[in-house]
């Protein structure tokens, strides 16, 4: 694999790998802000998660690595993250299926979040671009991922049937390595 599959620690975040041990933790979680009621958002209901867990697990036997987000602050688990889609041959991996309970929102744990997991990608497996994707109506979404420093490539259209039936539109963000340093420098200094 081309990602290790291990914990990542911040000042205010630890990312560890995903177990089902998390599983009543992000119950929790997901229930702090029921962002499951997001038409344009994919997050598990909380009879749902148990699910969900167990299949972002399976993704590691395709090289995918997935991580409860602990805030290291309160000691809880305030949500997921992972890396998926991860493409060893070309150096590339999406970081998404990101979900955060509601008392998380504005604080420094994203942003801490994708520092750590970028920092990874291009620091320690020499990544040539990190992608994210999202939901064209997920506006929260759109302006977290370009606070983080990503351009937008593009939209595909009608990208994904979505649970209700109605189509998403996918907007596409990247951060390629030659643009990592300033990407980090910036990220370091909202954490400050």
């Amino acid at each position: 694999m081309w990602i290790a599959s291990e914990a990542l620690c911040g000042k205010f975040v630890t990312l560890e790998v995903l177990e089902s041990r998390h599983i009543a933790e992000l119950e929790n979680a997901v229930r702090d802000g029921e962002l499951w009621t997001l038409w344009y958002a994919t997050v598990p209901r909380v009879q749902e998660m148990a699910q969900y867990v167990l299949r972002a697990i399976e993704g590691a036997q395709r090289g995918d690595v997935a991580f409860a987000v602990r805030d290291v602050a309160s000691q809880l688990v305030v949500g997921t993250t992972r890396y998926y889609n991860v493409d060893a041959r070309n150096r590339r991996a999406l970081i998404g299926y990101t979900w955060f309970s509601a008392s998380a929102h504005r604080s420094p744990i994203n942003t801490e979040s994708k520092l750590l997991m970028m920092e990874a990608l291009f620091e320690a497996y020499a990544a040539i671009a990190v992608e994210f994707r999202t939901h064209f109506f997920n506006r929260a979404s759109r302006a977290a991922i370009e606070r983080l420093g990503a351009k937008q490539d593009g939209i595909l259209r009608n990208h994904q049937i979505m649970q209700d039936g109605s189509y998403r539109d996918t907007v596409v963000y990247s951060i390629v390595a030659a643009e990592w340093p300033a990407v980090k420098m910036n990220l370091q200094s909202k954490l400050v």
